[in-house]
């Protein structure tokens, strides 16, 4: 149980972690290409970890100094590795290895742990399928765990509908390379999370393969490259610093949080644009960004969040504080994430006082006076952090499991204490 203190006056700067989305796309690919690669930067957590585990399983050599990671990669060549791969609760990784390990000459096994195996996985399953692999879900549920038969990915054409995770779609193009045929893949209808796709394809560009886009819902990767050990560069996570600017907003203070690119195709930068349609006043710097709270505009909002899901603990804590009805909509897929989160946003925030209701594809808040209360975090790392910053404004917030935090910013307890100084 860690009780958070509250802050009488705050004009701080911080920094925080590497990205998460950024760090395990970097491994994979580096862990997929020849020769040696270099990672600065890199985020070093409980998910990247369960990542790190995993690909020296398959082949890949793997040696971690710091926030650097050197990686001496497999050239597409995937090893057995004897053993069922446990991934904890990284559902990013499960997404992406599923397409991976089939480019072994083995049969392999994905599991993780009880949430792991709550989470979605059947899309993915029916596009390899449909192309020729075979995978299957032990439960047949199309959750964890997951077998699938190596002996190289056949390639071809994969559809989505309505996708609810941009992961199924990156997970196909990063193997893609090493297809015996070229791949496209299709979109159609809503995709959730899209510019994580830009972000993958971008990644995929620096290790030396290209993907041909045509409009905006279709995807080809040509069969037969291959990727390249490089050095690459690690952006700071925008998920993590969220949090400090929740903090600036709700303290009416003053945060600034450094080494971030203002113009990163991370689309959580997005919770900046509506911070300052809320009344926040945002400063940008080239590696920097600065943001002030001040008076928040009242009166009702409505927000569509399916292209930045992982702001939405953020944002509910920012509609809790504000004097009028925010409704945050196009969200259902947060239901599948390391925990229910619309379900744990709206208990938590109606323990802490306010009015907060579930809706089918996200939640509505009427924002007011929050008290403190003892939260719990459901072992979800964005609803503990969030909590807490509602803490810096409020007496008498406790987080309970507060370890969680370690899935993506190990560190979040001590750069939040800087705030007090």
């Amino acid at each position: 149980m860690r009780p958070i203190k509250t802050l009488k006056k705050l004009d701080a700067t911080v920094r925080v972690p590497g990205s998460k989305s950024y760090t395990q796309r970097a491994l994979i690919i580096a862990s997929l290409a020849e020769g040696e690669s270099l990672l600065r930067g890199a985020l070093i957590s409980d998910d990247t970890s369960h990542l790190t585990e995993a690909l020296r399983s398959l082949g890949a050599v793997i040696l971690v100094d710091s926030t650097d990671i050197t990686v001496t990669g497999t050239g597409g060549i995937i090893q057995n590795p004897g053993k069922k791969l446990f991934l904890g609760n990284n559902g990013t990784a499960l997404r992406f290895l599923t397409t991976l390990v089939s480019l072994s000459a083995s049969e392999i096994t994905l599991d993780g742990n009880d949430r792991l195996r709550k989470r979605p996985l059947q899309p993915l399953l029916d596009a390899l399928q449909g192309m020729g692999a075979t995978c299957r879900s032990k439960e047949g549920n199309g959750c964890p765990p997951v077998t699938i038969q190596g002996g190289g990915l056949p390639g071809g054409r994969a559809i989505f509908t309505d996708a609810h995770s941009s992961q199924y779609i990156s997970s196909l193009l990063i193997s893609a390379p090493y297809a015996r045929e070229d791949m496209v893949v299709e979109l159609r209808g809503s995709t959730a999370s899209l510019p994580y796709i830009d972000m993958t394809t971008g990644v995929m560009h620096h290790f030396g393969v290209d993907v041909i886009k045509k409009k905006t819902d279709e995807y080809i990767v040509q069969a037969r490259q291959k990727y390249a050990g490089r050095e690459y560069s690690i952006e700071s996570d925008v998920s993590s610093a969220s949090y400090f600017f929740l903090a600036a907003a709700i303290c009416k203070g003053k945060v600034r949080v450094l080494n971030i690119n203002p113009d990163t195709p991370q689309g959580d930068i997005g919770l900046l644009k509506i911070m300052e349609q809320l009344g926040c006043r945002v400063l940008r710097g080239p590696d920097w960004v600065e943001v002030t709270g001040d008076t928040m505009h009242t009166g009702g909002y409505r927000f569509d969040m399916a292209h930045m899901p992982d702001m939405v603990p953020t944002l509910a804590i920012l509609s809790a504080f504000r004097p009028g009805r925010t409704v945050i909509s196009n969200v259902s897929h947060l239901r599948l994430k390391e925990s229910d989160r619309i379900a744990a946003l709206v208990t938590e925030l109606n323990r802490t006082g306010i009015d907060a209701q579930e809706r089918e594809d996200g939640l509505v808040i009427n924002g007011g006076t929050p008290h403190g209360a003892r939260i719990e975090t459901y072992d979800d790392h964005r609803v503990a952090m969030s909590f807490a910053v509602a803490g810096l404004a409020v007496e008498g917030m406790e987080i309970k499991d507060e370890t969680c935090v370690s899935k993506s910013f190990p560190n979040f307890w001590e750069e939040l204490e800087r705030l007090y100084t």
